[in-house]
């Protein structure tokens, strides 16, 4: 959703909500449908309080998701190059096969497992790239001691690559659950409905709409950030990018040439696997 899209939706619910408002002050009694307005306020207070504490929570809850999602694909990219490091103290046999299996697994995180978290259609699916560098690590057999060192801490950082990845992937089905999202609405729309009884006919329509207007869009432009931070894979202004890991690529391409290059790389530029590496 872009800032576009999110402005005209507050613009509608807002323009409705004032239309609704001036509709119902024309048969509004004067001085409102209470008879004590000061009841009347200590209530609204206490159902905007009761919304202000729920969201106060969700923001909070689904912050912290976006925030573990942008952590981890930048923790993963930084990963990502210190593996391909270690893999330069490997076997010679391996070290350009590694090399290009983690440009590969990089390529698969940015031009597939991205849109696919947009989508929120990740799931539990690994990376195809992750499946073959452990099937070449299966065929390494370390001798010396800066192989046998090497070889220990490639699986170390594998385990951290992956910690990652769960924690990027963490965001992209959303973790505010729908009976919240139900309920979030609904206090909204009860806010709205208890804003009308504060019609007044003898009111100037100026201040009814002005009224009912700054609640309609405080409460529209929340819901709205919740959405975004519960989605953080989103195509629009603030969402998540593989910008991390496209620097990686950039950067291991600049380093290859000084380690001797990839060799063959066993993927085409989008991480889809080669028939015939080239």
């Amino acid at each position: 959703m872009n800032l576009l899209v999110a402005a005209l939706i507050v613009l509608i619910v807002t323009t409705l909500a004032v239309a609704t408002m001036l509709l119902v002050r024309r048969g509004a009694p004067r001085g409102s449908y209470f008879a004590d307005g000061d009841r009347a306020a200590g209530v609204f207070g206490v159902l905007a309080t009761g919304f202000a504490v729920l969201v106060g929570f969700v923001v909070f809850l689904a912050f912290e998701s976006f925030d573990t999602s942008r952590s981890g694909a930048e923790t993963e990219a930084q990963v990502v190059s210190q593996q391909f490091e270690t893999a330069q103290f490997m076997p010679v046999r391996v070290r350009k096969a590694l090399s290009g299996e983690l440009v590969c697994y990089g390529r698969e995180v940015v031009h597939s497992e991205w849109p696919a978290m947009g989508r929120g259609k990740l799931g539990d699916l690994a990376n195809p790239w992750s499946v073959a560098m452990f099937r070449t690590m299966q065929t390494v057999e370390p001798k010396s001691a800066s192989e046998q060192a090497a070889y220990s801490k490639w699986f170390d950082q594998r385990s951290d690559r992956e910690s990652a990845r769960s924690d990027r992937a963490h965001g992209a089905e959303g973790v505010i659950p729908t009976p919240l999202w139900i309920v979030l609405f609904i206090s909204a729309l009860a806010l709205f409905a208890f804003m009308l009884l504060f019609a007044d006919s003898d009111e100037a329509a100026f201040v009814q709409g002005a009224m009912i207007a700054a609640v309609a869009v405080v409460t529209t432009s929340t819901l709205l950030l919740l959405w975004f931070l519960d989605n953080p894979y989103h195509s629009g202004v603030g969402g998540l990018r593989p910008t991390a890991m496209v620097r990686t690529l950039d950067r291991l391409d600049a380093i290859a040439p000084l380690v001797g290059g990839f060799g063959p790389l066993p993927c085409h530029a989008n991480g889809a696997v080669r028939a015939d590496p080239q």
